[in-house]
């Protein structure tokens, strides 16, 4: 059963950005003996086949993608910040209220967004619940 590159779903990133859709890469496998195919190019042709390493078969590729990076730079302004940050002492502390559970101290770290549009946010992590609040 062999599996191709098809349009992906909506909702996709370059759809977001006025793009054309990008094509889904999906793993091939061998109609003869199910295992999976691999990219290789045919040199004589010029063409890219999908190729079994155990039984040979071969197939020619629908597209000539077979692999795709896409790499999300998007971090949120919490971005790494765990629970237990509430027990790191090397964070400054502040006497402030939690609205979760009422406990009054919390330590304190500045927004991870680093944007020019991006003013210095506060937030804060409760010592207690380790709820996240501004």
């Amino acid at each position: 059963m062999a599996s191709s590159p098809a349009p992906s779903a909506s909702g996709d990133q370059s759809q977001l950005h006025g793009q054309k859709p990008l094509e889904q890469i999906t793993f091939r496998f061998c109609s003869e003996c199910s295992n999976m195919l691999y990219p290789k190019e045919d040199e004589a042709d010029r063409k890219l086949m999908f190729t079994c390493r155990t039984c040979n078969f071969s197939e020619e590729a629908t597209s000539s993608c077979i692999f795709r990076n896409v790499l999300n730079n998007a971090a949120g302004e919490t971005a790494g910040v765990t629970q237990d940050v509430g027990s790191d002492p090397t964070l400054p502390r502040e006497q402030r209220t939690c609205p979760s559970c009422n406990h009054g101290e919390a330590v304190f770290f500045q927004s991870q967004q680093r944007s020019a549009e991006t003013g210095m946010k506060l937030f804060y992590v409760c010592c207690y619940c380790g709820n996240i609040y501004q």
